[in-house]
């Protein structure tokens, strides 16, 4: 079952699913929110993930009237991702605790992307 946690530990959480969709994202929130030019993303089934650790869930911040982004109010960790209906819940890949089977599958709003860093290409490859 992969794990996973925010920098200090307080929020943590287990998924008893299987990973969908690793990418990385170019879009304005996404470099804002990590002060990078991209960020790294898996998702999740919501049945079947769980906050375990001491924090309980993260704490939400509405990013786009669907959206909503997760961090940890204790050190400022950026989490989690959740959309309005949806049934899925995503965490930056660099969040779990073994994120070393991941590839990103392409690179979302590549548009935006910083011109000194080659866009993520798409591809078909297992997770």
């Amino acid at each position: 079952m992969p794990t996973g946690s925010c920098l200090c530990g307080h929020i943590r959480y287990t998924v008893a699913r299987e990973p969908d969709f690793p990418h990385v994202c170019s879009c304005e929130h996404c470099q804002r929110l990590s002060g990078s030019p991209i960020m790294s993303w898996v998702d999740f089934p919501a049945h079947g993930f769980e906050w375990i650790g001491p924090g309980g869930e993260p704490t939400w911040f509405n990013t786009w009237p669907t959206t909503q982004r997760g961090f940890c109010d204790q050190c400022g960790s950026s989490i989690a991702a959740r959309d309005e209906g949806s049934d899925t819940i995503g965490v930056t890949m660099t969040s779990l605790d073994d994120h070393s089977q991941l590839t990103p599958k392409q690179q979302s709003f590549a548009n935006n992307a910083v011109p000194w860093l080659p866009v993520v290409p798409i591809t078909t490859d297992p997770v």
